[in-house]
């Protein structure tokens, strides 16, 4: 018989392969099954974790719903701390394209409060997005990413987002031989770690660098196939940005307010 965690562990590879329904049908069931209690509080947060990632992907608008039901006080302190920092997350990407200050006092906050390295450097990670996508300050992002990069050794997902961003910036700077090289590690991180959703991310951005380099039938090759491949797994958010690079958009530059 399958323990808790060898469950938790299968849900969260269905999600990594973009099986989002998937994953959290079979924890909505172990959830169902199960008193109220720790377990079940485990249960219910990484099915709200999973809903927070795949509202990037695919637009799905039930993360707030799943956050809200969790049972916090049945949560150890490295779960309180997970569920502050999902419903941080949440809050991050409904505040894209607008500026929230507040959002840099929270990411500062899970910085000083992060129970161990690997959830310092998502707390470093995200506070480098606030300064790069919600507050505008760039310059003040790639030290924050380097920091979630030296944390990142148990965890390939923090390494491929480090490098991902790291990347941009060596992109914008014109470096684009360290872009290369950045964006071939996050691309082979994040495959290592099994995400379908994210690898094909990162697939468009070494399609920039092809068309920086002027390979242009080789960059609009890739983004087709990823348009494709983005389609099928309903990752509505790459497919409408693989299909709007094959139009001359450049997706690393910040969209029009």
């Amino acid at each position: 018989m399958l323990t808790l965690d060898e469950l938790l562990a299968a849900a969260r590879s269905l999600a990594l392969a973009a099986r989002w329904e998937q994953a959290t049908g079979l924890l909505d069931a172990v959830h169902d099954r199960l008193p109220p209690g720790p377990e079940r509080a485990r249960v219910a947060l990484l099915a709200a974790e999973i809903a927070v990632d795949s509202a990037w992907y695919d637009g799905n608008g039930d993360a707030p719903a799943r956050l809200s039901i969790v049972d916090e006080e049945a949560l150890g302190p490295d779960g309180r701390w997970d569920l502050g920092f999902a419903r941080f997350r949440s809050a991050y990407y409904a505040s894209l394209r607008r500026v929230d200050p507040e959002l840099r006092e929270r990411a500062e906050h899970f910085v000083a409060s992060a129970p161990d390295p690997t959830r310092l450097g998502w707390a470093h990670m995200y506070l480098g997005l606030v300064y790069d996508n919600i507050l505008d300050e760039r310059a003040l992002a790639p030290q924050h990413y380097e920091i979630a990069l030296a944390n990142c050794a148990a965890d390939p997902l923090l390494r491929r987002e480090a490098q991902r961003h790291l990347g941009d910036h060596d992109h914008d700077a014109g470096d684009h031989d360290g872009a290369l090289a950045r964006w071939r590690d996050a691309t082979a991180a994040g495959a290592a770690a099994g995400t379908v959703g994210g690898t094909l991310a990162q697939q468009i951005l070494l399609a920039v660098l092809a068309r920086d380099a002027g390979d242009e039938a080789g960059a609009l090759a890739l983004a087709a196939e990823v348009q494709r491949w983005a389609t099928a797994i309903g990752a509505a958010r790459i497919a409408a940005q693989a299909a709007a690079f094959q139009q001359g958009v450049d997706p690393t530059q910040p969209p029009d307010s």
